[in-house]
This record gives structure tokens, sequence and C-alpha cells, in this order.
């Protein structure tokens, strides 16, 4: 791992691989090692990888304050200075998506293409908003039920049926309640880049989940449609798509990048 002190945060990053770059952007809750980890061997061949933690995550370290969307934006971006001065493709999932869109819209000269897995756009949704407010109020009640709650929202029950304890345990990198991750959640209850969409000039693709319990796949739908010019595609999983669903997800990354 690498770092990178980005204003008052110390950033820690994986890189690796060779060629243009790639920055692989996390969700809620997870990092770089454990969204991605599995899924880099399709990707270095042809791309110097870039695999941020950002605040709340990983080892990455920080003053504890509330997220602020901009904050994050640099500390992603912030660990491309190390590896890279040319722009750069992103793969953004769930909160990482929304991270992505707003530095393709804020620094589109930074930006080559970019792809957004399962994210969203507007935070006056009730169905997901109850969703994340349960998911951050049951941090305050029970540890167990938190993991249980949300691992029922990432995943199809038939997905989530079959699998073994050591699997889920692997695929989900532990479910753990963090002051990192509900600050994670409480950033994700009241982002909202409506407003940044339409600045978004870089090619884009959007990967909706279409079996989304945590953030339904209408978002996806909706960020197509915001974003001018960029191709939508749906994948037969639920959220965590990089676990469920890692072959259809690479396959898609791999034809739009090239």
């Amino acid at each position: 791992m690498h770092q990178k002190t980005v204003g008052n945060a110390t950033v820690h990053y994986r890189t690796e691989g060779q060629g243009p770059g790639l920055l692989l952007v996390h969700g809620t809750g997870a990092t770089g090692e454990t969204n991605y980890g599995h899924l880099l061997k399709h990707f270095t061949e042809h791309h110097t990888v870039i695999a941020p933690d950002y605040a709340g995550s990983g080892d990455t370290v920080d003053d504890g304050a509330d997220l602020a969307l901009d904050q994050l934006v640099d500390q992603v971006l912030g660990a491309c200075d190390d590896v890279t001065d040319e722009p750069v493709d992103i793969v953004g999932f769930s909160l990482g998506a929304v991270i992505a869109a707003a530095a393709a819209a804020r620094h589109p000269e930074r930006v080559r293409r970019l792809v957004l897995v399962a994210g969203w756009a507007r935070n006056d949704d009730l169905r997901k908003r109850l969703g994340f407010q349960l998911w951050r109020r049951l941090a305050d009640v029970d540890p167990e039920l938190y993991s249980h709650y949300i691992s029922l929202l990432l995943f199809t029950p038939g997905f989530l049926a079959d699998l073994d304890e050591e699997t889920f345990t692997s695929s989900v990198g532990g479910i753990e309640v963090s002051e990192g991750t509900l600050r994670q959640i409480e950033l994700g209850l009241d982002v909202d880049i409506r407003d940044l969409l339409p600045r978004v000039t870089a090619p884009t693709l959007v990967v909706g989940c279409r079996h989304d319990q945590l953030v339904p796949v209408q978002h996806s739908r909706e960020l197509h449609e915001a974003i001018a010019d960029s191709t939508y595609l749906e994948i037969e999983s639920g959220h965590l798509v990089p676990a469920e669903a890692p072959d259809e997800l690479v396959d898609a990354i791999q034809k739009f990048l090239s």
C-alpha cells in the first residue's frame, strides 16, 4: 500500500499494472481491496490500477469530522496524482459511483471514461432513505442486527441462500460497525448530485443491478437519463454486484473501456 496526504487525510491506496490509469472507487463500508481485489487481475494487463480507500475506510485516517463529497473527490483524485498526471478511467461502485460522477463533473480534464455501478443522484427517495436510516440506527441498537440487515439488502435471496459462511464472509469483507462506515452512511443519506450530472462530459457507462434492494435500480436509470450520451445496461444481481456477478461486471467494464 502507498499513501498520499490530501487535505487533512492520509489516503492509503493500492496500485499495480501497466498502461493508462484506471481508478477504482469503492462503496460504503468497503475498501478498494474488498470491492475490487478479486477483480484486479482482469485489468492490470492493460491498465495501471489505482484503488484508494477514502476517509472512513481501510487505513486511511483523517480528523473524524462529518464527510463531504468534495473531500472524498479530492482524496481519490489525490491518489491518482501520485501515479499519473494523465486523465484516467474511473469505475465507481455505490457511494463510489456518486464520488466518481462528482469527480467527472468537477474535474473533466482528469477523467477519460466513466463507469457508474449501482449509484444514485438524489436524496429524496423515501424508500432508499428509510433503508439507509434503519441501517444507520441499527448500529446503535445491536451490531449483529446491523450486520444481518445489510446482508439481506446486499444480495438477491437465491444467491444469499446458497452461500456458506466462509464464502459469505470473504464476499462482504466482514460487515462490522465502525465509525468510518457510519460517517459514510450519513453522507449517503444527504448527498445529491443532480445539479452536477449535466456537467459530466466523459463517455459514460451506467450499470444498474436489476434486483438491488439497497439502491433500487431506478436510480441507475435516472443517472443514465441525466448524463448526456451515456450508455446503459443492467445486470441480474443484487446490490453487491462485484461479489454476486463479477464476471458480468468485468465483461461490461472491459468492453466499454476497450
